[in-house]
């Protein structure tokens, strides 16, 4: 599996080890601001009186918050798990299938580590 890293050259795996790390510290740090925010929200509101209407979207904006966090979690631990193959050497090659992922979709999607078909296949399984 080495000879597709090898063709990737060090220097583009050294550029998406960056690109990864920095993708998860923001990823990260928006995960600690919502809950921060959500926290400080009730803080300010806490006591005043509740409307229906205000409730409702409070609820609206919890399940958007969940659906994100989700997501979210999805890809952290796919950038960890693409970290990992940089570690291991088998950066740029599927999990699934060990099939390569083209450099183009590795430059869009630092973390794939699926080609795009596995990729619409596990969505498609959600």
């Amino acid at each position: 599996m080495s000879d597709q890293s090898a063709g990737l050259g060090e220097a583009f795996i050294a550029k998406q080890r960056v690109r990864l790390e920095a993708l998860q510290r923001e990823l990260l740090g928006g995960e600690e601001g919502t809950i921060a925010n959500e926290r400080t929200f009730e803080e300010e509101h806490g006591e005043e009186a509740h409307e229906f209407e205000d409730e409702g979207q409070r609820l609206e904006q919890d399940i958007a918050n969940q659906a994100l966090r989700n997501t979210n979690d999805q890809r952290i631990a796919d950038i960890q798990r693409a970290l990992e193959k940089i570690a291991e050497g088998t950066y740029g090659y599927s999990d699934e299938s060990g099939d390569p992922i083209p450099v183009e979709r590795l430059e869009a999607v630092p973390e794939a580590i699926l080609t795009v078909q596995e990729q619409a296949a596990r969505e498609a399984q959600r």
